[in-house]
């Protein structure tokens, strides 16, 4: 029995190439999946909860609408990190019975991303006092009967975000912001002389 090496060698070729194909393929769908714009991800958060909170397409967010690199702002899960710490803090707050709604309308992260910083440079959130961060949300509050007792809609910034020193959130990327959720929580959610 004869074999022909070169016919051998073109076809672990071959089967290399589609292997590496498919990899390349399967890394770019799965790098796709990361953006927080992704159709694929879900835009509420799953399970029965007295806090239930949902958030509109986060392409049409000022974070990544008005970004010096759109790119780097859609990548990563902060708007479900973000939902699933309000879905937790007002679920702290809200008393018994109670249930609410609420829907994210706007994020912009505090800092952004300038370009003409060098090589790889405007892949880098620069804070500054002008990126204060900023939150907008809609929401509707049921008392234990199911009658609506509160709803509107807020804008959340804090301009001198720089200048509240807390040490509570660290290096959480997210920190600036969840100080805007627990400062709208404390207001909003707080039961009068608690």
């Amino acid at each position: 029995m004869h074999t022909d090496s070169g016919a051998i060698e073109m076809n672990v070729r071959s089967v290399f190439r589609t292997t590496a194909l498919a990899i390349l393929l399967l890394a770019g769908t799965q790098a796709a999946a990361r953006t927080v714009t992704d159709p694929e991800r879900p835009r509420q958060l799953e399970g029965e909860d007295p806090v239930s909170v949902s958030w509109d397409d986060p392409a049409g967010f000022s974070e990544i609408r008005y970004s010096g690199n759109r790119w780097e702002a859609e990548q990563g899960n902060w708007v479900e990190e973000l939902a699933r710490y309000i879905r937790e803090r007002a679920g702290r707050a809200l008393p018994a019975g109670q249930r609410i709604d609420i829907r994210i309308t706007d994020i912009d992260r505090a800092g952004d991303y300038e370009p003409g910083r060098g090589v790889d440079g405007d892949r880098i959130r620069v804070v500054r006092d002008i990126y204060p961060p900023r939150l907008s949300l809609s929401f509707t509050r049921y008392d234990a009967s199911g009658q609506v007792i509160a709803q509107g809609e807020r804008r959340l910034t804090d301009l001198g975000y720089l200048h509240r020193a807390s040490r509570r959130f660290g290096n959480d990327p997210l920190g600036h912001e969840k100080r805007l959720v627990d400062d709208w929580v404390n207001a909003e959610l707080r039961v009068p002389g608690a």
